[in-house]
């Protein structure tokens, strides 16, 4: 009698066991999770069906890639991708339906998730035999949804063996003979009532702020035979989303921790002490390496990361796949040290600068920093801090910081009161105006209208700058280039030291970056005005005539 050839299932799962794919620790037990049901899960009435999910890898052969380098080849699924396919609709409970009921894949960038998540939502309108299905491909909001499913329209319509069977109109395909349906669906939709879901394919997970959408879903699958709820994501940072939930339960299920029969997992990451830098262990997080994802890129990268701190984690998110911190510790010490080169201001006098002005509010520190681009391509800054007198012994004591001897020295001047007096900043700002070029102020619109309106009356130009990623995060990434590339010189002043030493940087899910005061650990006001400064200076020394020393 001939030998069987094993499944891809059998045959990926053997070779991430082996060793021969290299492959991160939750991939390892999902292998070993299937090697383990094949000998004992029929003792809870479950069995893998080899012939059912080769039904499901061989639905793929008609579909077709509609984008770059293989535009209008066949699907070719790549061993990682067949496993998750094969496992999905392979396993059967003893009534002969499913036993998954939900999929959770977690891969780094690029690595074809989208792809594999359309076609296979195109399998459960097509290829499942269930009668008037309704998949949809969720997202945020709709338009995002349309970036799967206008894939899986694509690749359906360009299938001479599956596009005389189904109808475009718009975002919707159906097959009128079965009255089935696939949409894109957004959590922005007027209403998510009514919905009898067969198949759910929620894309990029860790972009979801809520619940909701996820829940919805999964309720809305109840009354059919063997729905699917498929969820396809990056690793995120919010360790109160619905994201990092889902990819907990994936984990505890996959250790042992949890027995669910109905859910399964793919989860690509490092092992536990992996070196980021180690090219070695990238395949780990990328089961696409060498196919939609490039070594060359990847490597570009990780210089780009070993360059730039902020842009670290954002390295070991989407193409490590790792969990980080939104607010992470910013610019080390000893390398904003490096910076410390003195210089004389007086030296800067009649120069051409950019400034930005920090108010914070009336009882803290409010900060002024100058910022003079020299002809070498290098800056430097010149601070001025101001505090309110009566508060400056309660803070020193309540803080441990030293403001007394910071006003002693000179570092920071205290106005009368106990609020932040801005007719004096005021006058103070039109002072040294007179000893410096200031060509503009930008500032905070927060709280800063009646000295905005009180310094242009006195011929200043005042630029509003807004405190949200838009505006901050090409400043901040500026201002880390400058100081990692040695370039931005503070002469050692300790209050901004101070104030360096207690950044936290929070970062959005596309990669951009700014300073976080709430999750700073303390007064971070001379950065931020630092960082308008540069981000305005970047501006305008691209305008003619910027940046010269005028005469006198």
């Amino acid at each position: 009698m001939p030998r069987r050839t094993p499944s891809p299932v059998d045959r990926y799962a053997a070779a991430v066991l082996s060793g021969r794919i290299v492959a991160g620790p939750q991939v390892r037990r999902a292998c070993e999770r299937h090697v383990q049901d094949r000998k004992t899960a029929r003792d809870r009435g479950l069995r893998f069906d080899a012939n059912a999910a080769q039904h499901a890898l061989d639905f793929f052969l008609f579909l077709r890639h509609s984008k770059g380098e293989w535009a209008g080849s066949t699907f070719g699924l790549s061993p990682w991708q067949a496993f998750i396919i094969g496992i999905l609709f392979g396993w059967r409970r003893r009534d002969g339906l499913r036993r998954y009921r939900t999929g959770y894949v977690e891969v780094a960038r690029k690595n074809g998730k989208s792809t594999l998540a359309a076609g296979l939502g195109a399998y459960l309108f097509i290829g499942d035999g269930e009668p008037g299905a309704e998949v949809y491909t969720a997202a945020t909001k709709r338009d995002q949804a349309r970036i799967v499913h206008g894939e899986a329209v694509r690749m359906v319509q360009a299938s001479p063996e599956l596009s005389p069977h189904v109808s475009v109109f718009k975002d919707n395909l159906s097959i009128l003979g079965t009255a089935s349906k696939y949409e894109p669906l957004g959590a922005d939709a007027d209403t998510l009532d009514g919905l009898n879901v067969h198949g759910a394919v929620i894309d990029e997970i860790h972009a979801h702020k809520k619940r909701d959408l996820w829940d919805v879903l999964e309720t809305a699958t109840k009354a059919r035979r063997q729905p699917l709820t498929f969820g396809i994501t990056t690793a995120g940072y919010d360790r109160s989303s619905i994201c990092w939930e889902l990819h907990e339960y994936s984990r505890r299920v996959l250790e042992g921790a949890i027995e669910d029969d109905s859910w399964f997992a793919y989860v690509a990451c490092q092992d536990e002490g992996d070196e980021w830098t180690d090219e070695s262990t990238w395949i780990k997080s990328n089961p696409n390496l060498g196919i939609s994802v490039k070594l060359d890129q990847l490597r570009e990268s990780a210089k780009k990361a070993r360059e730039s701190i902020a842009y670290r984690n954002t390295f070991l998110r989407l193409h490590l796949n790792q969990w980080t911190e939104q607010h992470t510790a910013w610019i080390p010490m000893e390398v904003w040290e490096q910076n410390s080169t003195p210089f004389d201001p007086a030296e800067l006098r009649g120069r051409e600068c950019v400034a930005g002005l920090d108010l914070s509010t009336t009882t803290d520190v409010t900060a002024l920093v100058l910022d003079f681009k020299m002809d070498d391509g290098s800056h430097r800054l010149v601070c001025r801090f101001w505090i309110p007198e009566e508060t400056v012994t309660a803070r020193s004591r309540r803080d441990r910081v030293p403001y007394e001897a910071w006003v002693r020295e000179g570092f920071i001047e205290a106005t009368d009161g106990n609020v932040v007096d801005y007719d004096l900043i005021r006058e103070r700002i039109k002072a040294l105006r007179d000893v410096y070029s200031i060509r503009e102020i930008a500032i905070d619109r927060w709280n800063a209208s009646q000295l905005t309106s009180q310094l242009m009356a006195d011929g200043v130009t005042v630029v509003p700058f807004g405190q949200g990623f838009r505006e901050m995060s090409p400043a901040t990434k500026e201002f880390e280039k400058l100081v990692l590339g040695r370039r931005l010189h503070h002469g050692g002043n300790p209050v901004l030291r101070w104030m360096m030493s207690n950044v936290s940087i929070r970062q959005d899910p596309a990669g951009n970056i700014k300073p976080d005061k709430a999750k700073s650990t303390d007064r971070i006001d001379g950065i931020v005005a630092a960082i308008m400064a540069v981000g305005r200076g970047v501006l305008v020394s691209a305008e003619p005539g910027c940046w010269v020393i005028p005469g006198g």
